[in-house]
């Protein structure tokens, strides 16, 4: 017990000194919000790294997804690599940076506003983020109860109001340089933590070959005529996987609390590093998770059931490590810590400055009176403890009283908002037809479908099909819904300023100066 509270208490003190420590870096509102644009390439990878990966994932998801699919889930975690960090950062790394400087936007619907040309776009981009951030901010906390509970016996109120008050403090203090700074200590803590547990499990189980072995001799209920489905390449129900891969991997490029961190990428360089630590962070963390939750059933005659028979996902992970050491166990409870609080983080840094930036300073704007500075400073970092506090209290009423709303709609949240905005911010990077009537109609269909699919659960109806009655496959329809509807809207409407639009796309051809070491260049045919 001393080790496991000298461990929080180092952590602890870690976290806030880093705050302190940036300050000076958070005195104005691009600072605060950006880091004033100059954020190198292992905070910014790291940033997005623990900004993608939470408790959720490493307790939650890897749980439920290893029960089901077995090693197969292990594809999730490769896809999260591959399609969520790296193709993210190819394709939207670079033109985010540029288009976002050159419209001088430091949030996602500021973005929209700009690029589009209408503040009804950027005011319905911050509601839904409001709307669907908050309950998804919520969930973050899940896991925390059985792991202090399993460690310390201490109550699930106390241990979601200590992360609350600690991401509070380094937040409003720092800014987005804490954020990352602690991010990056924060990931390291993971990367190490989730390679020591995979280990000490496998272990455990006398090594991963008896491992393996173990496993293959359980039937799967979903596909009994398959011999060792659970060892399988694709598990016992690939479609089903597919639809996970997709929501989780994709999703993020729609995301934002996730392109944000693009806005505040240094330089070329930091651009070209970062994607490689980020994709390896990914293929590391992600792809160990759910390897690890991959090996859940070894551990049935300790997980949790329901009074339906079904486990209770969220006990799988930590039936897996009560057996392990003390100072194991420490370090599990730092990994979990760790990966909530830095997501809890930036979804709270970026529902505070979205709310602030383009709500109530441009609504000021039409009342005649500017916010000051200091006056929108003020209002993110209210608003900041606004989210923290709302999201804690969901938290709490959650697992106090089992309401079964605030759960379902935590699992809506990501779908809704990577359905909304996906398609029409990657086109309104890469593409200049893309047209504001587009943008609409993905809002509209993201959200709706999201909200149909949640209708449909709530009262016991179907939603289109048995496949799309799960939130993730609903979430990849809408996604998909997407990117088909706003290339086909945007051939039917028009532009509203074609001469504007093509400035906007001219950030894209300024003509630099690179070292000789970063392009080679034929002096001969100089």
């Amino acid at each position: 017990m001393f080790v496991k509270i000298l461990i929080l208490i180092v952590f602890f003190a870690i976290m806030i000194g880093v705050g302190i420590y940036c300050r000076k870096s958070a005195t104005n509102v691009q600072g605060f919000v950006l880091g004033d644009r100059n954020v190198g390439s292992w905070l910014t990878a790291f940033a997005f790294g623990t900004s993608y990966f939470s408790a959720v994932i490493f307790v939650g998801y890897a749980g439920q997804f290893g029960w089901k699919y077995g090693l197969a889930s292990t594809w999730i975690g490769i896809g999260n690599a591959l399609i969520g960090s790296l193709l993210a950062w190819r394709l939207l790394g670079r033109r985010t940076r540029l288009m976002t400087q050159y419209l001088k936007s430091a949030t996602m619907p500021d973005f929209f506003g700009q690029r589009f040309n209408s503040n009804a776009l950027k005011t319905a981009a911050s509601v839904i983020i409001f709307i669907f951030l908050v309950p998804y901010t919520a969930s973050l906390y899940n896991g925390l109860s059985r792991l202090f509970g399993m460690s310390f016996g201490i109550d699930y109120t106390w241990c979601v109001a200590g992360m609350a008050v600690l991401t509070a403090i380094y937040v409003l203090v720092g800014g987005y340089m804490a954020t990352a700074v602690n991010d990056f200590i924060q990931g390291m803590i993971m990367l190490v933590g989730i390679v020591a547990v995979i280990l000490s499990v496998l272990n455990e189980n006398g090594g991963f070959t008896a491992a393996v072995e173990k496993l293959s001799q359980i039937p799967a209920e979903t596909a009994p005529g398959l011999n060792g489905a659970f060892v399988s390449f694709l598990g016992p129900q690939p479609l089903y996987l597919i639809g996970v891969v997709l929501l989780t991997s994709l999703g993020t490029w729609g995301l934002p609390q996730m392109v944000g961190k693009f806005y505040a990428i240094r330089d070329e360089a930091a651009i070209k590093k970062g994607t490689v630590i980020s994709t390896v962070f990914a293929m590391i963390v992600a792809g160990g998770c759910y390897f690890l939750g991959g090996f859940g059933r070894l551990y049935a005659d300790k997980v949790e059931f329901g009074a339906n028979g079904t486990p209770v996902y969220d006990s799988i992970i930590p039936s897996m490590l009560q057996t392990l050491p003390d100072l194991m166990i420490g370090i599990v409870i730092i990994l979990v810590f760790s990966a909530s609080m830095s997501t809890l983080s930036s979804l709270v840094l970026t529902s505070g400055s979205t709310l602030t930036l383009d709500i109530i300073v441009p609504a000021g704007k039409k009342n005649g009176k500017n916010m000051s500075e200091k006056s929108q400073l003020l209002s993110i970092r209210l608003l900041v403890v606004f989210f923290i506090i709302v999201s804690s209290v969901l938290a709490i009423i959650q697992a106090k009283s089992q309401v079964t709303f605030i759960a379902q709609l935590m699992g809506i949240s990501w779908g809704a908002l990577a359905g909304a905005f996906l398609a029409p911010f990657l086109y309104g990077l890469y593409w200049k037809k893309t047209t504001p009537a587009a943008v609409w109609v993905s809002f509209i269909v993201g959200v709706v479908v999201m909200c149909t699919c949640m209708y449909c659960t709530f009262t016991g109806r179907q939603f289109i099909s048995p496949y799309f009655t799960s939130s993730i496959n609903a979430g990849v329809l809408a996604m998909v819904s997407g990117l088909i509807l706003v290339p086909l809207v945007s051939l039917f409407t028009r532009v509203k300023s074609k001469e504007e639009v093509d400035k906007m796309f001219n950030c894209y051809e300024k003509e630099v100066t690179v070292k000789a070491l970063t392009s080679l260049m034929d002096e001969e045919k100089k």
